[in-house]
């Protein structure tokens, strides 16, 4: 078992729990559309991918229509949303952990950087990363591979051995994969093991204890 010394993590559904600001920020969009959500738990299929993805996806919006519910969608996120959120329990010991074995920490999102850092800064993690990466708010790098691959070049990342992703859904392991960098899925976000085996990933751990001991593995 490698020791990986550069960690990437996703963010939401790996650090944070983020179901409840993204499930109204996708209803607040969809309403202005006339499409009335009752079921909030339905909309957890919007977390992870990028938004443009699954509203093309689910409700077979054109480009227009992406941008105009994106635009909608941020209007109650940047106020509101991105704060009903929570960190899930045992992380941040795992980042201090990883931190004082003197790993690099990396966030690699789809989010757009500018939310990424508010957010780890509210739950006061920021202090843990070497180097934050999303996408932009104009569209632009939006694919996971795209973000992995700009927080490789940004920090001259260029021996890819012990360099890992950690995330939670087929994005992370197919942005990875397209680095070719190792990738650890992780079952406590939203995706399941289907996912995340039919995607490839390298590993696959049910808890984030499970995932403090492959990391810190020999």
């Amino acid at each position: 078992m490698k020791k990986y010394t550069t960690i990437l993590f996703d963010l939401d559904g790996t650090l944070t729990d983020p179901k409840v600001g993204i499930t109204k920020s996708v209803a607040y969009a969809l309403k202005s559309f006339g499409i009335e959500v009752e079921e909030l738990d339905s909309l957890c299929k919007f977390i992870g991918p990028p938004l443009k993805v699954s509203f093309k996806k689910y409700y077979g919006f054109s480009e227009q229509d992406c941008i105009k519910a994106i635009e909608k969608y941020r209007e109650y996120f940047r106020e509101t949303g991105m704060f009903e959120n929570k960190v899930y329990p045992g992380i941040e010991k795992l980042l201090e952990n990883l931190r004082q074995n003197g790993r690099k920490l990396f966030v690699a999102t789809s989010k757009p950087t500018v939310f990424a850092i508010r957010i780890l800064e509210h739950f006061n993690l920021l202090r843990y990363f070497d180097y934050v990466a999303g996408s932009e708010l104009d569209g632009s790098r939006d694919s996971k591979s795209d973000v992995i691959k700009f927080v490789l070049q940004q920090n001259s990342v260029t021996n890819l051995t012990n360099v890992v992703m950690i995330g939670d859904r087929e994005h992370d392991v197919i942005g990875a994969k397209e680095n070719n960098i190792d990738v650890i899925g992780v079952l406590y976000g939203y995706g399941d093991r289907e996912e995340l085996e039919k995607s490839g990933a390298t590993y696959i751990v049910e808890t984030i204890e499970e995932l403090g001991k492959l990391l810190n593995a020999p």
